[in-house]
């Protein structure tokens, strides 16, 4: 996920909406003379998404050439291989839609392919494909991976189909330019809607302070509901895009920390300061200036990648810190809900006494063995600083056990420090190749930021 620290990215989704307008004069161009007449099933547009962006995107580059008679299906890059890229199964077109994650790496869905696929020497000569980047121009490695993955794919003797296009933070006119290149492809004016869907009207019915006293910025949770009408449909893991009013080009993200059920809508928000002092356009929004009769600008965007799917019913390692608590309070309460209770959480903040969040929800749990273990690290506290990796690394044999019997891990918070380190702590307590294979498998996900 490529994402503004300590705030989330504003997702190319947001952006689109400004530009809808321009999709039927952009499509209204001829078949590309020089593509070869694609054959059965040739199409394959590739997404590598970390909160689900890239694969938007995909969908809707898919949906554009069908429109244009073209069998074209979106696919994630962690099901490619060599085989199917180098034309052996078919595949000899391909448009890839690829995130950068951090400081230039791949995300989470391609980190395989990244470290397995494009470290073979495999030929590709016999396929054509155009690469989509998506970056955010504040990184040093600026669409770090897309650029690395266009790289591969001409040294393993691929041909382009035009010149990689990169997107700064949503940008539209590059968006743009890739649904030019697509009606080129397409040989069609009758393009699908690619406007995003139209923020709700939403109001604050509750804003708490969770840790009053705390060294850290304040924190708050933070209930909405919509101003008319019943709740949207959401799932466990998915985010909330926030249009700020000092800011409303560039959208913010946040984890959604409740479920449907509980009659609201939560979220769990730090507040930024810039360096001259001033509150962050969203966060002080939230945090500060909102009132309760004021209207949020807010809707809800799933984030596949980050559901229970698939293991709703395993036992669940879920680890954090910060803000990061609110994508795992919503999983641990969407499964209390469904009678699951094999449960582990691992938690970190500063210190005890003033940012041990939902304190009272979290022990109340624990004393109703609806959350099997709670563990927990404050960095301020004790004698030096110990944070979620190191409470890990003293339940590696715990840790084996869980994942023994079909234990699948999530990890929400900071991508500076707190992810890393919880990655190699799990990589040591399992193997990096144990690791890798649950990833694979779907049981290893993350959402920082």
């Amino acid at each position: 996920m490529m994402t503004i620290d300590p705030m989330r990215w504003g997702s190319a989704l947001a952006l689109l909406a400004a530009y809808g307008g321009m999709c039927a004069t952009l499509l209204r161009r001829p078949k590309a003379a020089n593509v070869p007449a694609p054959v059965e099933g040739d199409w394959l547009v590739v997404y590598a998404s970390q909160t689900g962006n890239a694969e938007y995107l995909a969908q809707q580059t898919a949906a554009t050439l069908a429109t244009g008679g073209l069998n074209a299906r979106a696919v994630c890059i962690s099901s490619l291989d060599p085989a199917t890229l180098s034309g052996v199964t078919g595949a000899t077109r391909a448009l890839f839609i690829a995130s950068t994650y951090g400081e230039g790496d791949a995300p989470d869905s391609a980190a395989r392919f990244a470290g397995v696929t494009m470290a073979q020497d495999a030929d590709l000569s016999q396929l054509h494909y155009g690469v989509l980047a998506l970056g955010d121009s504040s990184y040093t490695n600026y669409c770090g991976f897309g650029r690395a993955l266009d790289a591969w794919l001409h040294a393993r003797g691929a041909t382009p189909l035009f010149e990689r296009i990169e997107v700064d933070r949503g940008n539209g006119d590059a968006i743009a330019n890739w649904q030019h290149q697509l009606s080129h492809l397409a040989g069609t004016s009758d393009a699908p809607d690619w406007e995003a869907p139209a923020y709700g009207h939403w109001r604050i019915l509750e804003r708490t302070l969770l840790n009053p006293g705390s060294i850290g910025a304040p924190l708050y949770r933070i209930a909405l509901a919509p101003q008319d009408g019943a709740l949207p449909g959401w799932e466990a893991g998915d985010l909330v895009q926030v249009c700020a009013p000092r800011d409303p080009d560039l959208p913010r993200e946040y984890s959604i920390a409740s479920i449907p059920s509980e009659g609201k809508l939560e979220l769990l928000v730090r507040l930024q300061r810039h360096e001259d002092g001033s509150a962050g356009a969203a966060s002080g929004w939230l945090c500060l200036d909102a009132t309760f009769d004021d209207t949020v600008a807010l809707r809800v965007r799933a984030h596949a990648r980050f559901r229970l799917g698939e293991n709703a019913a395993r036992p669940l390692i879920l680890i954090g810190n910060g803000t990061g608590l609110a994508g795992l309070r919503a999983h641990i309460k969407a499964r209390i809900d469904a009678g699951v209770v094999e449960n582990w959480l691992v938690f970190g903040e500063r210190n005890a006494a003033h940012d041990f969040l939902c304190r009272d929800e979290l022990q109340g749990w624990v004393d109703d063995s609806q959350l099997a273990r709670l563990d927990l690290a404050f960095s301020r506290d004790g004698d030096g600083p110990r944070y979620v990796q190191h409470a890990l690394a003293e339940q590696g044999e715990e840790l084996r056990t869980w994942i023994a019997r079909g234990a699948a891990v999530y990890v929400c918070g900071s991508l500076q420090g707190m992810a890393a380190g919880v990655h190699e702590a799990l990589a040591n307590a399992l193997s990096a190749q144990a690791l890798d294979e649950l990833a694979a498998a779907g049981r290893y996900r993350r959402d920082v930021y």
